[in-house]
């Protein structure tokens, strides 16, 4: 019992996992139509990005959409990590690396749009 109490997320954990992909791979009622495999045809689960560039255009909009708000918040942080320091030599390594490595995060995400619109752009002149 103790062995129970000690581990019972990594065993709840273990037991997701196992179940997991009975549940996201039950297939629905085709007479209702609950699958997306109808009649030996895939359909597209979503209806208004029709393709992968599209797709691809979508989800790095929703990572922006996400990512800008946790980087502004990262910065705060960094600044309460700063002024919590007041000087302490022992606490500025822990504010100057949180705040670098805020700028290398929102360094990632300026950078991945920017490549984005670089192929885009490049393969539509092509």
């Amino acid at each position: 019992m103790n062995f129970l109490k000690i581990n019972f997320v990594v065993i709840l954990f273990l037991l997701l996992l196992v179940a997991l992909p009975f549940i996201s791979f039950a297939q629905g009622d085709p007479v209702v139509g609950t699958t997306p495999i109808l009649n030996n045809k895939i359909t597209n689960p979503i209806p208004n990005v029709p393709t992968v560039q599209k797709f691809i255009e979508v989800f790095l909009q929703g990572v922006l959409k996400i990512g800008f708000p946790v980087v502004a918040f990262a910065l705060i942080y960094c600044g309460f990590l700063f002024v919590k320091a007041q000087g302490k030599p022992e606490e500025l390594p822990k504010a100057k690396d949180a705040l670098l490595y805020t700028l290398i995060g929102a360094a990632i995400l300026l950078g991945s749009w920017a490549i984005a619109i670089l192929i885009a752009d490049t393969v539509l002149t092509l």
